[in-house]
């Protein structure tokens, strides 16, 4: 019962007790990491399907600690991704969306913080998605259907680590905000 204080959640589901289980095991074989992950909670996990075959397990963690998971992050997400049979593992931090102020939801309050909007919180999210790996450019396509794409092109240096994971950053971005992306490494 000691892996359920890695949970920030009442009832967790059997994905979230799992992955707790697997931190906690982590925090006592894991000496070079146990001091960084030994305060560390997650909000909630889930499956996302990349494809047919495969899936990626996405971790909700609380913005304050987010600093602190990435200090590990590298190791954290090797780890976690061999004791899941090679399903790829997401960090991203919780963050919130407030509507934008309106004539029926006028409240005696501060403006909206440019970091609560909709743009930021999937801006963010992209970061958090790819964080070890620079953003260099983003490009939005659109088409002649005038649906938009979101081209993101990762640094090449970390091309040989990454390219596994193209799909499974596509798949959880739709998934998290419902935007079509493609992840690529710019051509020289």
């Amino acid at each position: 019962m000691t892996h359920l204080r890695k949970i920030q959640k009442d009832k967790p589901d059997a994905l979230e007790v799992q992955l707790a289980k697997a931190l906690c095991e982590l925090e006592a074989n894991s000496p070079d990491i146990r001091p960084e992950l030994a305060p560390l909670k997650f909000l909630s996990a889930r499956e996302v399907e990349v494809s047919a075959s495969r899936k990626a397990i996405v971790v909700m963690v609380p913005f304050i600690q987010l600093q602190y998971y990435r200090k590990i992050q590298s190791k954290l997400v090797r780890e976690l991704e061999k004791k899941f049979s090679g399903q790829h593992i997401v960090i991203i931090a919780n963050r919130r969306v407030l509507k934008k102020e309106t004539k029926t939801n006028k409240v005696k309050r501060q403006s909206r913080p440019f970091s609560r909007t909709v743009t930021a919180v999937h801006a963010a999210i992209l970061e958090d998605m790819t964080y070890p790996v620079d953003i260099v450019k983003k490009r939005t396509r659109v088409r002649s259907d005038t649906s938009k794409l979101l081209k993101i092109y990762l640094d090449p240096k970390d091309q040989s680590t990454v390219e596994g994971k193209l799909d499974t950053y596509t798949a959880v971005y739709k998934r998290l905000t419902g935007k079509d992306a493609t992840f690529e490494f710019p051509t020289l």
